[in-house]
């Protein structure tokens, strides 16, 4: 990731749903990001479109406004992505990137529909609002990766992946573990209640654990170490982790939720 917005060229948005905003309140809030430079196509306006017109972007103009755009992102829902692409992809310059953070639409078929132009595929989360996101890209080739890695470091740690197929392997493991994750925090604070917990107490200390937890790893550490630093021989944490790795248990039901989800991603995709 960096600090800052580097970019120097003009860039498109078509669809502003939810991974859509998440990605203009991320760019909004990078430092560097000329919102002068931004353009909305959103079939309905959100409050994201909102904060970004009232910084300087323009919100659905003609599609002949788009003619100086240098990296166009596709962020509608894959049944519509045809439709939605269509009245852009004979007006923008033969040399866009054009950047697709859909699920399931493979590049081949993006690249066909948008004029043989340069394409990446980039799945993020939508931490990247809060300019902590993290994002599987694979590219059609080197001009695309670089531009589109320039367009999401700022609020994502982009990794190149080698393979289009990863990027299944990707949303399994980044793109839909944020909601397994909560899922565990939910599950935690329950487990807090029947301890005799009020439920106040028990959301507030499993949110923190969280916030705790990602504040622990940092990058390049080893994960076992970051586990091994609180479990101490013994105590209380190894008490709850042979309990949870009990029979596999908590490995298990992680790669069944990854498995399924990987799978999904092939389906959509078929």
């Amino acid at each position: 990731m960096t600090d800052t917005f580097s970019m120097d060229v003009d860039i498109g948005l078509i669809g502003c749903g939810r991974l859509g905003s998440a990605l203009v309140e991320g760019w909004l809030a990078t430092p560097g990001f000329k919102a002068n430079r931004l353009t909305i196509i959103a079939r309905h306006e959100t409050l994201a479109t909102d904060q970004a017109r009232a910084a300087g972007a323009m919100i659905n103009p003609s599609p002949d406004r788009m003619t100086g755009v240098g990296i166009l992102v596709l962020a509608v829902k894959p049944a519509v992505w045809r439709e939605a692409l269509q009245p852009f992809a004979d007006v923008i310059p033969e040399d866009t990137v054009v950047a697709s953070v859909m699920a399931g639409v493979r590049l081949d078929d993006i690249r066909q529909a948008a004029g043989g132009r340069p394409v990446a595929r980039l799945m993020p989360t939508t931490a990247v609002a809060q300019r902590q996101g993290v994002a599987g890209l694979y590219a059609s080739d080197s001009k695309a990766r670089t531009m589109a890695t320039a367009l999401f470091e700022g609020m994502a740690d982009v990794v190149p992946l080698e393979d289009e197929n990863l990027l299944d392997a990707a949303t399994g493991v980044a793109g839909s573990a944020p909601a397994f994750i909560y899922a565990f925090v939910q599950a935690l604070a329950r487990a807090g209640e029947v301890e005799g917990l009020t439920p106040d107490a028990a959301v507030r200390l499993a949110r923190g654990a969280l916030r705790s937890a990602a504040a622990g790893v940092s990058d390049g550490q080893s994960l076992e170490d970051a586990i091994e630093r609180i479990a101490s021989k013994g105590g209380t944490t190894r008490a709850g982790l042979d309990a949870l790795e009990a029979d596999g248990g908590a490995e298990r039901a992680v790669a069944a939720a990854v498995s399924a989800a990987v799978a999904r991603a092939r389906e959509l995709s078929r």
